[in-house]
Parts: structure tokens; C-alpha cells; sequence
């Protein structure tokens, strides 16, 4: 995105000089080569300079001359900047012409001596070098401009936001940079007006018509904010006017978020994104405690390639695990965790597997080989409609896949085993929704089986239920991406569909917390915050392109999906939920399954899955999961039959 100050600049260094004006300054060139060789002469002591009546001829025959020859010639067609030898000749003939007809005129009107033609020869030599180096003159400064506005438009014109520590260490730390220059400080406060830090002005705003203002004045082009709580606390205020101006709103990320080249050298910046406008207070986690479940052991990861998946392998990698085994059937998101990996941590010792939960002996061979000792479950297909119009599958790999992930936790002997759930498995109204309900009835039932001792073994079992990862694969946030930066238009299913959202670290370190606490054979779900308008989603994210919704960008209403809810369930409320010590992390009050039963069901779903029976699946996965009721769905039907 060109800057203001590079566009104004810009324009002004494309413009032609106008031909009239270049025809009169050709003509006072050669004007001025006639009065120079003239005064020269006469300190030389040419005698013919003495007369009045020659030196007029000479003068007025001179502009005319001139005029003519460069009429004719069309020399003050030549693009100064694009001046040639082949143009140096052209020059060279208008001043021979110039010098006969001055002779001539001479001759008609004034005395001639032996001295004129020595004089006229000097002044058509001196107008000619006058001519061209005018002109070169001219080039060099050309040149020496544009080098400058290139630089002008590299180097982003910026305010910082706010005075504090980070903020003026900020400013001092991007003083040499090639990417920005700082205009100043920016702050609400109005006190601070007229004042300096760093040699640098603080401009304060009141609302957005003063920030054009400013943005006029200084030819800004962009916005940095030193921290991400100075984000926050202007998420929805002057964010909101610097997008809907057009300036580039910038932040210093968190320590963990440096990687690779990002930014500027000294002082890495990236643009804001609609993750950090929708993030809630940071997180904490108790990290030692964690550290020390993880340090030192083998630790698996299924669906490692995926977005949750990805992300608990790269938080795991910092808690010194002694092996990691990634297992996913992804081949190249696989071959690309691979990579960062070996880039970001190359003291980690990790293996990736590619693998299905749904083939038993592949599993058996990642357990068998590697012997993990806490198993992390995220391996599941998560798309709604696709999966209302694929339940089969979705059976398939979420409920029995789950359910060979967790014999094998047993077989193995593994310590604890996490389970990666959602809020759609809350009264689901979808397959996907109630297979992750089937795949949470399971597990949990075969914890408590294991508790009460009518199963031998020792794993722990956790599941975690979440609502809608910010960014993840399939998610709204890339689908608006690709749709914004093709032109549009933004398709949102209803302008009043709510979603509750997470960021995927934020989910991620809950899901690590959760495994240190006493939530054996238990369900916890995460604090969501508050419900996003999806509407309101897609149009800050527009703004945040520079572009205007529903003007640079239409937004379309396309209706509800299959199985989709226009509001989904609360996940921790009080009357559904039990408090823990963490003030993010509730139990939910769930309905308990007799193990015996969750084997018969799985086995029944896996046959019918196979089988494609799909009338009597759906069937039988509403008779287990009652509160299961189809919303938009084809199987509606077998809710009324149902009842």
C-alpha cells in the first residue's frame, strides 16, 4: 500500500514540464549566452561592442533567432528527463541557425567587421553548452527526486501510540530503521498536547475527524501500538477510525510470537488482526506446573498437523517433553509441522507418523514403538455440513476413532489421556455435534469403569470442550481473508449468527492447565467470554483491509447450513457447570453411561458406519444422545418419529 506523502510525491514527479515553458526557457538560455559572450568581449576590448546600434541587432536578432530556430526544430517537444545525443545534435543545429541569422541580420541593419563571425561562433558554442547542461542539470535532480521518493514510499510514515516505557523505547529502537519513520507519539490525553519525548511531538486525537486531520498533516501512513493491552483498550475506538482512514495499524507482537523475518531489523512489527481485536484478558496458566507434567516424558499427539494439534506440539516443544509423536494423516500440513519444527526447536527429538485413529494396527504401532505416556486427542473431522452430508464417516473416524485412541491409552499403559472436544457436542443439533458427544460418552464411561474398578488399568482420562478456534482450518476468519483479498463478496449465513471464540494458543494452554488438575474422568469446558456477531466479524475485518464494508466490499446473506445453530450453547454457566481452582476452567454436569452400554453402542455405530446405514446410525445416535436434536438437517425426520 503506497503511502500519502509517496502519492502525492508521486504525481508531481511523473508531470511533464509544460512545452511553452521549456520553449521560453531555451529562448532566455540562448538570450543569456548572447549577453555573456557580449560582456566578455567587451572586457576583451572588441571594439564592434562599442556601438550601440550592434550590440541591439545582436540582441533583438538574438531572441529571434532563437525562437524561430527552436520553433521550427521542435526542440521544446524533447522530454528533458529522456535528453539524448541524438537530441544534442538537434540542439546543436537550432544554435547553428541561430548564428546565421544573426550574421544576416548583422549585415542588413548593422556595420560588419571581421570580428562578427568569431562572435557569432562563440555565441552559438556557449548557448549550446548552456542548452545541454541546463538539461543535465535538470536530469541529476531528477534522478536524485525519484531515488528519494522511492526511499519516501520504502519507509512507512508512522505515529507510535501512547508515551509509556514501551512506547518510547519503540520510537528510539526504529530511529535507524529503512521501513519507518517516526513522526511521533500519539495519545488521547489531551494534556500531553505541545510536548516532547525522544525529540519526538506528542499529537493527541479527540475522534476521527481529528485523526484525518492529523493524518493530512503529517502524510501518515501508518500506526504502531507498543503493546498488546494499548491494542485493546483502542480496539474500539481509534482502531476503528485509523482502519476506516486507511492507515496500516501495526503492533509490537508478544516474545512468542518472533519468528523468522518479521518486520523491521531492530524492532519486529506485524500488522493487527482481527485475533487480537476479538482476545480477552491474557490467559495464566500455572507454567511450572505444567513444565513438570510434561518434562521428561513421551508425549503423543494425534491430528498433530491441525490447527489445535499443530499448536499444542509447538507449546509442548517448550516444555522440555523427551520425545514427541506427532501422528496425523495429513501428509504435507505434516511435512510442514515438520519443518517448523526443525527451524524453531532443533533440540527437540520428535517423530512424525503418518497415520489414521481409524486403522488399528498403525496405532498399535505408534503405542507399541514409542510407548507415550500422555496422549493428546485432537484427531476428528469438525465441519458441520460436510459432515451432515458424510455421517458415515464422521461416526467413523470421531467415534470409534476416538475409541481406539483410548484401548490403546489402556493397552499401553498410558498415564493420562486428553481429549480435544467442542461446544457443538452441548444439546447437539448436528453429527458432528453428537459424535463428539458419543465420543465423549466413551471415554468418559470407560474412565469411571477404570475408577470403580470393573476395568484393569491405569490411564486417565480428560476431555475439554471449546468453542470455535480463531483462525483454525475451515474457520470464518481465513474464509473472509480469501474472499476479501479476491474483491468479495464476504458471505456470512445470518446477520444476527453468533459464535463464541477463542484464540488456538489461548485454547491450547486451558487444554494444558486442565491435564494438571484433579479432572479425572470429568468434562471441562473453557470460559468463552462473550458471543461475536459473525456480521460484525466479517465487517471489522474489511476495515482492517483499508476497505469499506458494503461499499469496497459487499457482504451477502447466504442462510443457515445444515445442522447449524444461530446461536450456539452457553458452555459455562453456572447451573450447568461445577467451579474448579482455575477461574477459566468449570466441569460440566453431564449425564453419566454405563460402560457396557458405550461399548455396545460403538460397536453398533462402526458397523453401521461401515455398512452405510445411514437411516438406522442416526437413529440409533439420537436414541443414545436424546438431547440430539436435528436442526436444519434431512434427519429431522427421525426426530419425529422419535416421539
Amino acid at each position: 500500500m503506497r503511502t500519502r506523502l509517496g502519492l502525492k510525491l508521486d504525481r508531481f514527479a511523473h508531470k511533464f514540464l509544460d512545452r511553452r515553458l521549456v520553449f521560453v526557457m531555451d529562448v532566455c538560455i540562448s538570450l543569456f549566452a548572447t549577453i555573456l559572450v557580449a560582456v566578455v568581449s567587451y572586457f576583451l576590448g572588441v571594439d564592434q561592442i562599442e556601438s550601440r546600434q550592434f550590440t541591439i541587432v545582436w540582441g533583438v536578432s538574438s531572441v529571434l533567432s532563437s525562437a524561430l530556430m527552436f520553433y521550427l526544430l521542435k526542440t521544446y517537444t524533447i522530454v528533458i528527463r529522456h535528453f539524448t545525443f541524438k537530441d544534442t545534435l538537434v540542439m546543436g543545429l537550432a544554435v547553428l541557425g541561430k548564428a546565421i541569422l544573426i550574421c544576416a541580420c548583422i549585415a542588413l541593419f548593422s556595420e560588419w567587421s571581421g570580428a562578427v563571425p568569431v562572435l557569432m561562433f562563440a555565441d552559438g558554442l556557449v548557448a549550446l553548452v548552456l542548452l545541454c547542461l541546463v538539461r543535465l542539470l535538470m536530469i541529476v535532480v531528477y534522478d536524485t527526486y525519484k531515488a528519494r521518493l522511492h526511499d519516501a514510499q520504502k519507509r512507512l510514515r508512522v505515529l507510535v501510540y501512547g508515551v509509556s516505557d514501551k512506547s518510547i523505547s519503540s520510537v528510539v529502537r526504529l530511529r535507524n530503521s529503512t521501513h519507518y519513520e517516526v513522526c511521533g507519539f500519539l495519545s488521547p490525553n489531551d494534556s500531553l498536547k505541545e510536548t516532547k519525548f525522544v525529540d519526538k511531538n506528542v499529537y493527541t486525537f479527540t475522534d476521527a475527524e481529528s485523526l484525518r486531520k492529523l493524518i493530512d498533516k503529517l502524510s501518515l501512513s501508518g500506526l504502531i501500538f507498543a503493546t498488546m493491552d494499548d491494542l485493546q483498550k483502542e480496539r474500539d475506538n481509534l482502531v476503528g477510525h485509523a482502519t476506516s482512514s486507511g492507515l496500516r495499524v501495526l503492533v509490537v507482537p508478544t516474545i512468542d510470537e518472533f519468528s523468522g523475518n518479521m518486520g523491521d531489523g531492530s524492532l519486529k512489527l506485524r500488522e493487527v488482526k482481527i485475533e487480537d481485536l476479538l482476545g480477552r484478558d491474557e490467559i495464566k496458566i500455572s507454567i511450572d506446573a505444567v513444565k513438570k507434567t510434561f518434562e521428561g516424558k513421551v508425549v503423543m499427539v494425534t491430528g498433530a498437523a491441525g490447527s489445535i494439534g499443530s499448536e499444542l506440539c509447538r507449546q509442548l516443544a517448550t516444555f522440555s517433553v523427551r520425545k514427541l509423536v506427532l501422528f496425523d494423516n495429513a501428509e504435507t500440513p505434516m511435512h510442514n509441522l515438520r519443518l517448523e519444527l526443525e527451524k524453531k526447536f532443533p533440540e527437540l527429538d520428535f517423530v512424525p507418523i503418518i497415520g489414521d485413529v481409524r486403522q488399528v494396527p498403525r496405532l498399535d504401532f505408534a503405542f507399541r514403538t514409542y510407548k507415550p505416556q500422555v496422549v493428546f486427542h485432537a484427531a476428528a473431522y469438525k465441519h458441520v455440513p460436510l459432515m451432515e452430508e458424510n455421517p458415515c464417516e464422521a461416526v467413523y473416524v470421531n467415534v470409534v476413532g476416538s475409541r481406539n485412541v483410548a484401548d490403546k491409552c489402556i493397552e499401553y499403559g498410558v498415564d493420562k489421556m486428553v481429549m480435544i472436544s467442542t461446544d457443538k457436542a452441548v444439546n447437539p443439533t448436528n453429527i458432528m455435534g453428537c459424535t463428539k458427544r458419543l465420543a465423549e460418552i466413551y471415554i468418559q464411561s470407560l474412565g469411571l469403569a477404570i475408577e470403580r474398578g470393573e476395568i484393569k488399568g491405569h490411564t486417565k482420562f480428560v476431555t475439554t470442550r471449546f468453542g470455535n478456534v480463531l483462525g483454525s482450518n475451515g474457520s470464518v476468519i481465513p474464509l473472509f481473508r480469501s474472499q476479501i483479498s479476491a474483491g468479495g463478496p464476504v458471505t456470512v449465513t445470518h446477520k444476527d449468527i453468533t459464535r463464541f471464540f477463542m484464540t488456538i494458543p489461548e485454547a491450547c494452554r486451558l487444554v494444558m492447565e486442565a491435564v494438571t488438575m484433579p479432572t479425572e474422568n470429568r468434562i471441562c469446558v473453557f470460559d468463552m467470554g462473550k458471543p461475536v456477531k459473525i456480521d460484525t466479524l466479517a465487517r471489522r475485518m474489511i476495515e482492517l483491509s483499508g476497505l469499506v464494508p458494503d461499499v469496497d466490499i459487499k457482504i451477502e446473506y447466504s442462510g443457515l447450513r445444515p445442522g447449524e445453530k444461530l446461536y450456539e450453547e452457553v458452555l459455562s454457566n453456572v447451573e450447568n457447570t461445577e467451579p474448579t481452582t482455575h477461574e477459566k476452567i468449570r466441569i460440566a454436569r453431564v449425564r453419566e453411561y454405563d460402560y457396557a452400554t458405550a461399548v455396545q453402542v460403538c460397536e453398533q455405530l462402526e458397523e453401521l458406519s461401515k455398512q452405510v446405514e445411514i437411516p438406522e446410525m442416526v437413529k440409533l445416535m439420537k436414541r443414545t444422545v436424546p438431547e440430539y436434536i436435528s436442526n436444519n438437517s434431512r434427519f429431522e425426520e427421525y426426530d419425529k418419529k422419535q416421539s
